[in-house]
């Protein structure tokens, strides 16, 4: 199985310099939101670029007040 490098909360230029050092295959993840935790495998390996980044937070603002009730 390939590992891949999973790359989260960086921006783009961040990302392009992480890339140059850890390398790929990759994944860029903008937010760590429910499609990091699914892509994510065993072997699999995750580089966080802003820690405020690490913790997954679920915004119920964006979620219409009938799905809330």
């Amino acid at each position: 199985m390939t590992r891949t490098i999973h790359y989260v909360g960086m921006s783009e230029a961040r990302y392009e310099a992480a890339h140059r050092i850890f390398g790929g295959p990759a994944y860029y993840h903008r937010h760590m939101d429910a499609r990091v935790y699914s892509e994510v495998g065993d072997s699999d390996v995750v580089i966080i670029g802003d820690p405020r980044m690490h913790q997954y937070v679920w915004d119920a603002s964006a979620v219409p007040a009938q799905y809330t009730d």
